[in-house]
């Protein structure tokens, strides 16, 4: 699958992005990502490349054939990599996987309308209408309904991390973002998103693949993010680095960044700047700041 091709959309935006990408990261499964800026030319361009694929996200599978929609996506991944896990073995459980994957794969719209994505801020609160408090009773109907039917006890809703888990991804980083109203077992299931090892690398190189989106602008008043707390870290033009080669690409570094009060190098700013965002979320780097 490495020659596999998905355009994506601004990471710290598109939902659909996310739960496209998740279906592979999250699994252990290479992919290749085009990114195009979204509301833009740009967008439109990258686009036409995945035809008849409207938007994000699409799929060009090895042999050149382009698909469109996440579950059909999850659904031809998974059966080409019966060994990544993305469905529950057991049976009853694969099945409440599924349910709860299509069921927001088109539903929750009031939720999707007035809560968009938006990974770069947290709000103390968005005075939320009745429909989307409607959407957020009908996600922990769901979710308890889950873990009673497989008598799922860790973190995720069917047993191990599944697509299920991957298609609510977006919708916890909503119930983060404006800090919408759940209970403890729901908060819990969000906290465990939050510090997913993925959606982590997902939205450290969100915060640094481009300029806000004033369209997801709000006024109203912010929190600092509640996921894992990131290693204090800023970008330098100065100091000698303790690598000689970026942890990222292995190539020799050229960008500097004071991380937890060491010098590092990276080949590029992009590297740099999404190990700055969220250090803990890269493995490589993790080895050679604890060796």
């Amino acid at each position: 699958m490495s020659s596999a091709t998905t355009p994506i959309g601004d990471r710290s935006y598109s939902s659909w992005s996310l739960r496209g990408w998740l279906v592979f990261d999250a699994f252990g499964l290479p992919v290749t990502t085009q990114l195009g800026r979204l509301y833009s030319d740009d967008f439109s361009r990258l686009m036409v490349g995945f035809a008849p694929a409207r938007t994000a996200p699409a799929l060009r599978l090895p042999e050149g054939v382009v698909i469109a929609e996440s579950l059909a996506i999850a659904e031809e991944i998974a059966s080409r990599h019966p060994e990544a896990g993305h469905w529950p073995e057991n049976p009853a459980a694969r099945a409440v996987a599924r349910a709860l994957a299509a069921e927001m794969h088109a539903g929750f719209g009031a939720l999707r309308s007035h809560c968009p994505m938006n990974l770069r801020v947290s709000y103390t609160g968005c005075e939320p209408p009745q429909a989307v408090l409607d959407d957020l009773f009908r996600l922990e109907t769901l979710w308890a309904w889950a873990r009673a039917a497989t008598g799922a006890g860790g973190d995720w809703l069917c047993g191990p991390y599944s697509v299920a888990d991957a298609f609510f991804a977006p919708v916890a980083t909503r119930i983060t973002t404006y800090n919408l109203p759940v209970g403890p077992a729901a908060a819990a299931y969000v906290a465990a998103h939050l510090a997913h090892p993925s959606f982590r690398r997902w939205r450290a190189m969100g915060m640094v693949d481009g300029a806000d989106q004033t369209f997801y602008r709000r006024d109203d008043p912010t929190r600092p993010w509640p996921g894992p707390a990131p290693i204090p870290a800023r970008a330098t033009e100065t100091g000698v680095p303790e690598n000689p080669l970026c942890p990222c690409s292995g190539r020799p570094v050229s960008h500097l960044a004071n991380i937890g009060g060491r010098t590092w190098g990276f080949c590029n700013a992009f590297c740099r700047d999404k190990t700055v965002a969220d250090a803990g979320a890269w493995p490589d780097f993790m080895a050679i700041y604890h060796s």
